[in-house]
């Protein structure tokens, strides 16, 4: 049997959550619909020593700010999932959770949202689907002749799996340099780490809460028609977490540049020099999880869909949160979604009163 809704959310994580809040102060009937079975979203996959860039006062949704952890400037990933779990809770979100998504279909002036557990039909749909679940894997010379074990960033936990091997973290941002640190730092581990350049660490004192002012700034400045500031990538690539700080200053995370290719039992440089490997670890990003949506044919370049705030140009009545600064500055961050949450469901409910 179809249901129908007036909106319905793809994707339960932060970004589904607070398009549920902001959708709810709209007075609207919607459904959020989750593919993980338990709350949390994306957090709940994370490796086992990652914290968080802001403290936690500066990394809330709308309405509840997030506790304090004791003990912890930067909370870990699992505080964010007692967070995020609670915050559904707190607001009585209607999530439903184990159902996944798998087509979007225009349908006689509604949009037909296919799922793994029924049917249903609305008049506007959110997609917050995040990037975690398409890791992107460089087309790397040898990759399919290593013998060894290759993993993503999303299949690392932590260095007790790698306790006595050689291995090669791939990746010059963020999650390279905090998973290499979290190895060398481990000391049970032989870790070599290689960037495709130079990597660019941030000042210390950057955080989160820095680089969120810098994003909208920059957003600011573009809509206004003033030149482009560069935000965060004009001031670096990597911020200075703690053990990242740690592993740096103890010259244990020193980079080297990218392999040519992979062999049987490592990886070659292209002047011919080698290192023997056991794991590979490729920490090279993701892309915008939007499978679902491919029956709209909304693709531009870069797979991107093209947006005006987060409204798809292609289709009104779909609206896309929480996928980087194209669906508004920082909006895959904690404290950056809910403006673009707020103005996505004050957009759709203007929409459905017209």
């Amino acid at each position: 049997m179809t249901q129908h809704a007036d909106v319905l959310v793809v994707g339960g994580g932060q970004a589904g959550l607070a398009a549920g809040y902001h959708l709810r102060r709209q007075g609207l009937d919607y459904v959020i619909l989750d593919a993980d079975t338990t709350p949390g979203g994306s957090w709940q996959h994370m490796w086992d020593s990652l914290h968080l860039f802001s403290p936690a006062e500066h990394s809330s949704l709308p309405g509840r700010l997030m506790p304090a952890q004791v003990g912890e400037t930067y909370p870990d990933a699992g505080h964010v999932v007692d967070y995020l779990t609670d915050y559904e809770k707190r607001y009585d979100l209607p999530v439903q959770h184990g159902t996944r998504v798998d087509a979007v279909r225009r349908d006689a002036g509604r949009l037909l949202v296919e799922a793994d557990t029924g049917i249903w039909r609305a008049r506007a749909v959110i997609s917050a689907t995040g990037s975690w679940s398409r890791p992107f894997l460089p087309a790397v010379p040898g990759r399919e002749v290593f013998a060894g074990r290759q993993l993503h960033t999303m299949n690392y936990r932590s260095p007790a799996d790698f306790a006595g091997q050689r291995v090669i973290v791939v990746g010059g941002g963020n999650s390279g340099a905090q998973i290499a640190a979290d190895l060398a730092l481990d000391g049970h581990v032989d870790v070599t780490w290689v960037t495709q350049r130079p990597p660019r660490f941030l000042a210390d004192d950057i955080d989160g809460r820095a680089l969120f002012d810098v994003a909208t700034a920059r957003r600011r400045a573009l809509d206004a028609g003033r030149s482009d500031t560069g935000g965060v990538a004009s001031l670096g690539d990597i911020v200075a977490v703690p053990p990242v700080r740690a592993a740096r200053d103890g010259r244990l995370l020193t980079a080297k540049p990218m392999f040519a290719r992979l062999t049987a039992d490592g990886v070659r440089w292209a002047d011919g020099s080698r290192a023997g490997a056991d794991a590979v670890i490729w920490c090279t990003g993701f892309r915008p999880a939007l499978s679902h949506l491919a029956p709209l044919n909304l693709r531009g370049p870069r797979g991107h869909i093209p947006t005006d705030g987060t409204r798809a140009l292609g289709e009104p009545r779909l609206h896309l949160l929480g996928y980087g600064d194209w669906t508004g500055p920082a909006s895959a961050t904690l404290i950056g979604v809910g403006r673009p949450a707020r103005d996505a469901a004050r957009d759709i409910a203007q929409m459905l009163s017209g």
